[in-house]
């Protein structure tokens, strides 16, 4: 299946001032594309272009790193243009939802704190994430294209802590960013659904 690039489901301004429409052009237009042209070209050369994205990514996973590197992100930013939205974030979670954050993991305060710690500390380039593993949320990182799939959790929810997802408007206050995406970006509707197909 050969990977597309997808629209953004908005328009580049959307998120301001959350995040800049020059983000946007440039992560979108730039990098994931970039991983979609990559990632199809060495799909091809493996053998994998027969594949679901989410077999590739398992596949190529400690065997082809630079397949694994552009599936990876290429899988990790379909999910991530989709894991924002204008007036996102927040407390209000859907009701299901919130009872598993409360029970796995001592509420929304305490989910918020560690998940923007684990974006803190994610040295270099990498990720945040938050999955479901044994029918329980957990909260992890990632380094590079990594992400959950790899280590037996499905991701319904991940932050991007490249430096280009926000150098531009954060410089190199990676914190403040990580605060800015869970107070105001995230689209708590789309991690519900993700959430649901996760535990069904």
């Amino acid at each position: 299946m050969a990977f597309e690039l997808p629209e953004l489901p908005y328009d580049y301004e959307a998120l301001q001032p959350f995040m800049s429409k020059e983000t946007l052009e440039y992560h979108h237009d730039k990098h994931h594309k970039a991983y979609v042209d990559n990632g199809n070209k060495l799909a091809a050369e493996a053998g994998m272009d027969g594949l679901s994205l989410e077999e590739i990514v398992k596949q190529s996973y400690g065997k082809n790193a630079g397949l694994f590197n552009n599936a990876g992100q290429h899988y990790n930013h379909i999910h991530f243009w989709k894991w924002m939205k204008k007036g996102g974030g927040g407390k209000s979670l859907p009701g299901a939802l919130q009872k598993a954050v409360d029970s796995d993991l001592g509420g929304y305060d305490k989910f918020k704190a560690d998940f923007i710690a684990a974006g803190t500390t994610q040295f270099g380039s990498g990720w945040a994430w938050l999955s479901v593993k044994n029918g329980k949320l957990e909260i992890s990182k990632t380094p590079n294209g990594e992400n959950p799939l790899v280590h037996g959790a499905s991701p319904i929810l991940g932050v991007d802590v490249w430096e280009h997802s926000y150098y531009i408007d954060y410089r190199n206050a990676r914190p403040k960013y990580l605060e800015a995406f869970v107070d105001n970006l995230i689209n708590w509707d789309y991690v519900l659904e993700c959430w649901e197909k996760a535990s069904a």
